[in-house]
């Protein structure tokens, strides 16, 4: 049996269709109050008769700040595999990035030994990998920044790793990947898919810096080969191409027929910017359109290397041109 955390959310419906169309007998977490549509709707993108693979799907309530709850979820479970975190660059979620994040992480490896699970894939990210200046490349063995450029939602992430790595010195085998930026279908108004819409309705600046991307079944795949070999206690970099935002962006806007922005956003006009945006958001009572952490992290230039992770199975990482090109047709069937 297998447990899915994050089934709701982007990588976690995408892992959930690929595990159920293999004919694997697979949980998934939810909280009580939270739908599953994002689920339906991601796979739609992939199969026609949606309800024969969704039924396959046992649903079991649960939350990550409620011990008692996972423990119920992982019995008779042998594979775990939790991408549930909270996603946020704004300043005011410190505390729920820490507490979901690294205390609900500490949570789950805690049930995950108490009821003997034989492997854990914990989805992680880029973030929470060390930082090379000088466009230096960034891999696993990068060490750790403890400088005020990292997010608080990097810090998170890196902290709720330190709590796997203490599961797996009490016994727990363990893997970790560390995802880019992921392309996919999802909800077009939320996280990375987000991208897309703002492109599509007239994005006018793009960012200097640039970053780690990767397709999201690519990361799939990776979490499931990795899981399924033999390797534990590791952590893996599933990075395809490292690329400009305006690379990126001129791509998104290309496959979809609408210009591309052509404005550098430089330093002080984001400055500026964020802080505009956090004072509408808090007059509105909204999360704000941009932030300080974002403006921050996409004028930086990060590049990643998969070496470790190509060398340890064997796959091939989808061109990150083509993986926008594939999301931007789908984009453009539903709007």
């Amino acid at each position: 049996m297998i447990l899915v955390t994050g089934g709701t959310g982007l990588l976690g419906s995408h892992l959930l269709y690929r595990l159920v169309s293999d004919g694997h007998r697979v949980k998934a977490l939810k909280r009580k109050n939270s739908s599953i549509a994002l689920t339906e709707k991601i796979f739609s993108y992939y199969a026609k008769d949606i309800p024969p693979l969704t039924e396959r799907i046992e649903w079991v309530e649960g939350d990550l700040h409620d011990i008692y709850s996972l423990l119920d979820a992982l019995q008779g479970v042998e594979t775990l595999y939790h991408a549930a975190a909270a996603v946020s660059l704004d300043t005011g979620d410190d505390s729920l990035l820490l507490e979901t994040n690294v205390q609900g992480t500490a949570n789950i490896v805690n049930a995950a030994i108490e009821q003997k699970v034989k492997k854990m894939c914990y989805v992680s990210t880029i973030g929470a990998l060390g930082y090379e200046a000088d466009h230096k490349m960034i891999d696993e063995e990068t060490p750790w920044d403890t400088s005020s450029k990292k997010s608080a939602y990097s810090v998170s992430k890196y902290e709720a790793e330190r709590e796997v790595w203490r599961g797996m010195a009490e016994g727990l085998e363990a893997v970790i990947v560390n995802p880019g930026v992921i392309i996919g279908p999802g909800d077009w108004q939320e996280g990375s898919p987000r991208l897309f819409s703002t492109v599509y309705h007239g994005l006018k600046f793009y960012p200097r810096g640039t970053n780690g991307f990767v397709d999201v079944n690519d990361v799939v795949t990776a979490m499931l080969r990795l899981t399924e070999n033999d390797v534990t206690g590791e952590r893996f970099t599933v990075v395809s191409e490292n690329v400009a935002y305006r690379q990126l962006f001129a791509w998104m806007a290309e496959a979809m027929n609408v210009p591309a922005p052509k404005y550098r956003l430089g330093k002080v006009i984001g400055e500026i910017g964020w802080r505009v945006a956090e004072t509408i958001a808090f007059i509105k009572g909204k999360q704000p359109a941009i932030t300080r952490d974002a403006v921050r992290s996409s004028g930086r230039f990060y590049a990643y290397s998969s070496k470790k992770l190509l060398e340890t199975i064997n796959m091939e990482l989808m061109p990150v041109k083509d993986s926008v090109e594939r999301t931007a047709k789908l984009f453009l069937e539903e709007i």
